[in-house]
Order: structure tokens, then C-alpha cells, then sequence
């Protein structure tokens, strides 16, 4: 746990802390956002002028989606954007769609380094964050900066923080907070146009290994929530990563798929719906509510007519703290978690670090409860704060919510208006709760958690997920006494003695106690009789079929395409190619990047006659072509490759030739292929 001195360094989650340390730089490189375009004759302003160099970003313990480290003299003549951030932070997580289009928008100009400063003692862990990596999908390089090294190397005071530096290794500022995207945008935009004209900016691709690349395929990926229902037997998983809701008998047996698997809002049939990262779940007859997470969506599924329909939200994040308002015209906020007394659906939602509520057949949705602060605050409704709602549990008129940022559970009874705290801390000055956490039994304020996700009613008690301790804790609700109840604190996957892998997940029929064993990808289930715990297989359950992505950055050669003289080749015969790059200094050939290749027929270019992958070998690109009927024409090979400073290093550039290569069959020419030669010398 971070003490005082981290503690001031630190500032929590934050959506609206926006600040500019630019002495006018981002402000003023925004000033003519709306002005004429220059005359192209007219010089091009540096948007930063007269910055500083930036500091080296070494120090962290570990790179990942990366094949290791990279520095910024790798990055030079690239624009780079540093995102620093910890992943349980929910503003964090709102920041990842504004990275994705940035990387997506400028491709071969941007490269977004994320610098991971972990807030809770479990995310320090490089396996953790890679596990997060693949749970978010992220495509950019990582550090673990576990020291918190480079986050005091810059300065950085809040989650988020981004910091932009320029193609000549210029710090250029840092803003924090979530929502910049515009901002961003613009900034870059007006600091490529001007390093393209310099002639600094280097607009070379570049590969990375990335964590997805480690992932098995497996039936469940990273599943959330669980919802049982004693009465019809099944059980109800939020696959998370999946994009559907899962349904299965207890039993084991597979009853429906609800979702394509692709991520989207699409209402409809089971098989042709689609969610993005659903989360928590109700259940009220025949129809189940879902908290559509990255959708900013409530989601309601006709079980009966297998129908899915959007109840609330617009698709859109709501950017600024709301009151609410009629079903589809409120923006939500990262809903998480969901339950329902007396007709009406509570909603953890996350984003605002709010309760909200919506009376079923109302048109209205709006705050329930919490001021909208980030903190672990007692009190009215109105006036409480909680700290990123992840988890609710209902006992007739009150329900028990987790604060996963503030590692406590709170109490709201429904009846006198009120919020309390049952375990952990709560009412500290300066938002210290939010950095009191643990693994330490106790009762009530005197005990620890660490981020958990999950909380179970169960007679009396609480189950709960602490999810960064790896391990299930019980609450007597007449002392408050928190004890561990499964888990040795170790991250792992046994089952004797129980290990698991940040659980979040809770449901219970009978003496089974259900866990959604998140990094395990995987449903674990405890008798209750004898604390023996199994693992869930649901028969007959797959990975959805997803249509495959196109490989964009492969369909065009960079450049002119190159000539050779005619060659002679034995026709019928399998054709090998040999392409000997000459590269920058203190650049190699990397097996790790991949070498792709095509080759047509000029005549015919419509046709791919063949492609595949190549291999390194040495200081030589080999490509393996099968027999072809007839060789003999022009021909036109496409290929890729990568390579890497040293052969090793974290930043692979990547380049793409082309050639026509005139082949002529002739029975009597030797079988020794073709030799190609390539100079990148000056790149």
C-alpha cells in the first residue's frame, strides 16, 4: 500500500482534471483550429517551438506487446503519445477507444506507448498486466512501470495522463483526464503536417509482438458476471470478451448463445445481436436485463421470443456527470452491474461512481444514489460518494454494492435513504479511502480487500470476489467479521489447493456456489458442503466463428515497383526466392516479424497464384513458392517483411517492395532460384 509521500503523488481516476502544462502549447496549437488553410507556399509553424528534449522512458521492470524494450531514440521521427495509466482505473479504461482511433487514423505517424503506474499492489505484477493487455484488446506497446519511475520522470499526477512528444524527441506537454480525443486529434494532426515538411517525421510502419498473439483459444474469454436461476436450473454468463451471454443448465449442458460474438449494438435474434464487453445481469420473469459495458447500453433479452432490445442510453458515452432523463436519450456510463427490489432496476454504474436507478415501465432513468465524487463517503443518498461501483447483491430492502476502487463494500437501504460501509475504510480526509487496501481479515474498517469485483447475498452473509487478492472472503452481516473464505492470495489455476486468477464473478443455487475465474478464463464451482471446488465445462460450448479481417497493410507495395533482368526457371518445379536486404545500421532481420508475401501474373493481377509466409534465415528474406503449371511471362511479387534494431529490439519497422520479375521456362536451367536484392541502407 502506497504510503503519504505516494499517496500526494498521486491522484485518483480522474474524468474532468484537464490540465495544461504547455506554456501555451496545446491551447495555442489549437488557437487557429478554424482558420483558412495556409497558402502551399506559406511556411508551417511549429505547433510546440523551443521544447525541451524529453526524458528517457527506462526504468520499468518489463515491456510487453512488444518484443522488448524500446527507447525514444528507437521512436525518433515518430510522433509519440505516452499513456499513462493503471488498469483498474475505469477512466483509464475510457481512454483506450480514443488511443485505438488515433492509432488507427495515423498509422505509420503515431505510436502510442502505454506506461502502465500501478496503483494496486496486484498490478504491479507483469503477468497481471499482461492479462489485462489481452483483456482490453490493446494493440500498442506497454511498460510496467512498477517503480513508478517514468511516471516521476514526467511529472504525472493523475490516471490518465497522456504526454506528447515530438519526432526529434521534444517533450511537447501532458493533459490529463478522459474525453480528449478531439483534442488529440487536432494536436496531431498540425504536429505531423509540420515535421512531414521539416522532413523529420518517419513515416516507416512498424510491428509489434502483441500479448493477443499468446492468447489459446478457448470456450469462455475473460467471462464476468454470473447470474443463476434456481427455478428454471441455469445458469447465466456474461462472456465478456465473447460479446454474447451464455446460457447452461447446471448440469454442465449448453442451452443458448445470446450474440454473434462480434462486438456491436445490433438489436435482434440471438444469432445475429451483438454487445461489446457485457458485464452485469438481472433476471424478472422472462426477461433478462444485461449491463452492456462498452456500449454505455442496458440491454433486455425476451428469453421466451429469444429477442434482444436496448432499454436505455444512447451508444454514447456520457461525457460529463448526469442526472439522467428518459430512457433513450441518457448518455450512460460504463453500467457494470445490476439487480432489481420491488420493480426497480438499480444500476452500478461505473463510470460516474454512481448508483443509478429506472422503475420497470417507466420511461425515466436517472441517479439513485452517490454524489458523483470519487470516494468512500457515508451517508444520505444524495451525498454519499462511491468509488466505481463493480458488483450488487440484494436482502429484500437493502443492497450490498463492492467499490472496487475503494476496496470496501457498502450497505443502501432502499427504505431509510442511507449508505454505509460494512468493510474497509470510509470517510477519510482527502480521498485516502480510495488508497486504504489489503488482504487482512477483520471486522468491518479494520479489514482489507484489495479491487474486489463480485458480492453474493447468501443468508446472513456476503460472498465476496476480492478479486486483486485472488481469493473469496465472507462478511457476517451481524458482526461484520470478514474472513477468507477460498484462495491461498496466490494468482493461479489449481483446484487443490484453490488458486484463482481475479475472480469477479458470483451466483449460488443450493449448495453450489458458482465463480467467474476471470484470468483463468473459466467457471469454477464450490460445494458449499465441503469447500470442494471444480471446474464448470459447459458441453458443447465453442468460440463464436468470426469473419476473418482483411490485412490492409499488406494489400499495396510502398515505392515504385522494381525490375530485374529475365530469369530462367525449370517449369513444373517448386520456385524458391531469395531477397537479400541491405538495412539501416544497427537494424537485422527479425524472426519475429512477419514476412508475407503474393505473386501474380502481370497480365493477370487479379489472380494470386500464390502466397504464404517467408522465413529469415541469415541476412536472407526465403520464400517458398509451390509448382505452377506454367511459369513463364512477367510476374509481380508483393512482400513485406520486418526488422529490428539489433534483431531483437521492441520497435520492428516494417517494409513492403515490389517487383516484376520476367520468368522464362526452360528444362535446362539449373533449380537454384531466384536471388532478389533490396537497399535500405538509407531509411
Amino acid at each position: 500500500m502506497p504510503g503519504k509521500s505516494a499517496f500526494l503523488n498521486q491522484i485518483p481516476c480522474t474524468v474532468a482534471l484537464f490540465t495544461l502544462l504547455f506554456a501555451g502549447g496545446f491551447s495555442s496549437a489549437l488557437a487557429d483550429e478554424k482558420t483558412p488553410a495556409a497558402p502551399a507556399d506559406t511556411e508551417i509553424k511549429n505547433p510546440f517551438p523551443d521544447r525541451p528534449q524529453a526524458p528517457s522512458i527506462d526504468g520499468g521492470i518489463g515491456w510487453l506487446n512488444t518484443s522488448g524494450e524500446i527507447t525514444l531514440k528507437d521512436l525518433r521521427g515518430k510522433v509519440v503519445l505516452i499513456d499513462f495509466w493503471t488498469y483498474c482505473c475505469i477512466n483509464c479504461m475510457h481512454v483506450l477507444p480514443d488511443l485505438a482511433y488515433l492509432e488507427k487514423k495515423y498509422p505509420n505517424e503515431l505510436v502510442v506507448i502505454g506506461c502502465h503506474s500501478a496503483k494496486f499492489d496486484n498490478e504491479k505484477e507483469t503477468d497481471n498486466i499482461r492479462r489485462a493487455i489481452q483483456r482490453y484488446e490493446i494493440k500498442h506497446p506497454v511498460i510496467n512501470d512498477a517503480n513508478m519511475t517514468v511516471w516521476r520522470k514526467f511529472g504525472v499526477r493523475a490516471w490518465p495522463s497522456m504526454v506528447l512528444i515530438d519526432p526529434e524527441g521534444n517533450y511537447c506537454g501532458h493533459l490529463s483526464g478522459e474525453g480528449n480525443r478531439e483534442v488529440l486529434d487536432n494536436v496531431l494532426e498540425k504536429v505531423i503536417a509540420y515535421h512531414r515538411a521539416k522532413g523529420t517525421l518517419d513515416e516507416t510502419p512498424v510491428h509489434f509482438e502483441l500479448e493477443s498473439a499468446k492468447l489459446k483459444q478457448t470456450p469462455l474469454k475473460f467471462p464476468g458476471k454470473l447470474l443463476a436461476d434456481p427455478a428454471q436450473q441455469r445458469l447465466f454468463i456474461s462472456d465478456s470478451n465473447h460479446n454474447r451471454i451464455v446460457i447452461a443448465s447446471l448440469d454442465g449442458k449448453l442451452i443458448d448463445v445470446i450474440g454473434s460474438g462480434q462486438i456491436g449494438n445490433q438489436d435482434g435474434g440471438y444469432k445475429t445481436a451483438s454487445f461489446d464487453h457485457p458485464q452485469g445481469m438481472a433476471l424478472v420473469g422472462n426477461t433478462l436485463f444485461v449491463a452492456d459495458t462498452e456500449n454505455h447500453l442496458i440491454r433486455t433479452i425476451d428469453l421466451e421470443k429469444k429477442q434482444v432490445s436496448t432499454l436505455a442510453g444512447t451508444g454514447e458515452q456520457a461525457r460529463f456527470r448526469s442526472a439522467g432523463g428518459k430512457l433513450k436519450e441518457a448518455a450512460l456510463n460504463s453500467p457494470w452491474a445490476l439487480a432489481v427490489i420491488d420493480d426497480v432496476l438499480y444500476i452500478c454504474m461505473a463510470g460516474p461512481h454512481q448508483i443509478w436507478s429506472h422503475k420497470l415501465g417507466s420511461d425515466e432513468i436517472g441517479v439513485y444514489a452517490g454524489s458523483g465524487r470519487e470516494d468512500i463517503t457515508n451517508g444520505p443518498l444524495e451525498t454519499s460518494a462511491f468509488a466505481q461501483t463493480s458488483g450488487i447483491a440484494v436482502d429484500g430492502d437493502v443492497f450490498y454494492v463492492v467499490d472496487s476502487e475503494g476496496s470496501a463494500v457498502r450497505k443502501v437501504d432502499t427504505k431509510n435513504k442511507t449508505v454505509s460501509t460494512i468493510a474497509g475504510t470510509s470517510d477519510l480526509e482527502r480521498g485516502r479511502s480510495l488508497f486504504e487496501f489489503g488482504d487482512k481479515d477483520g471486522i468491518g474498517e479494520e479489514a482489507r480487500l484489495q479491487h474486489p469485483l463480485g458480492v453474493l447475498y447468501d443468508n446472513g452473509r456476503l460472498f465476496v470476489a476480492d478479486t486483486y487478492n485472488h481469493k473469496l472472503k465472507t462478511i457476517d452481516l451481524k458482526t461484520n467479521e470478514v474472513k477468507t473464505f477460498l484462495g491461498t492470495g496466490n494468482d493461479g489455476n489449481s483446484l487443490n489447493p484453490v488458486e484463482f486468477s481475479e475472480p469477479s464473478g458470483l451466483a449460488k443455487v443450493g449448495n453450489q456456489l458458482f465463480v467467474a475465474d476471470t484470468n483463468n478464463q473459466r467457471i469454477c464451482v464450490v460445494n458449499l458442503d465441503d469447500h470442494k471446488v471444480s471446474e464448470f465445462k459447459i458441453a458443447g460450448l465453442t468460440p463464436p466463428s468470426l469473419p476473418k479481417t482483411v490485412d490492409n497493410s499488406f494489400a499495396a507495395a510502398s515505392g515504385k515497383a522494381l525490375s530485374v533482368t529475365p530469369r530462367k526457371v525449370v517449369p513444373g518445379a517448386a520456385l524458391k526466392i531469395n531477397v537479400t536486404p541491405q538495412l539501416p545500421a544497427e537494424y537485422k532481420l527479425s524472426p519475429l516479424a512477419p514476412v508475407k508475401f503474393t505473386f501474380k501474373s502481370a497480365e493477370n493481377p487479379e489472380v494470386i497464384l500464390a502466397r504464404g509466409k517467408g522465413a529469415v534465415e541469415g541476412d536472407q528474406l526465403v520464400l517458398q513458392l509451390p509448382a505452377l503449371k506454367q511459369l513463364s511471362g512477367t510476374y509481380v511479387l508483393n512482400l513485406r517483411f520486418g526488422y529490428c534494431r539489433d534483431g531483437v529490439g521492441g520497435l520492428c519497422k516494417q517494409h513492403s517492395a515490389q517487383w516484376n520479375i520476367p520468368l522464362q521456362a526452360d528444362k535446362g536451367a539449373k533449380n537454384d532460384g531466384v536471388s532478389l536484392s533490396l537497399d535500405l541502407s538509407k531509411e
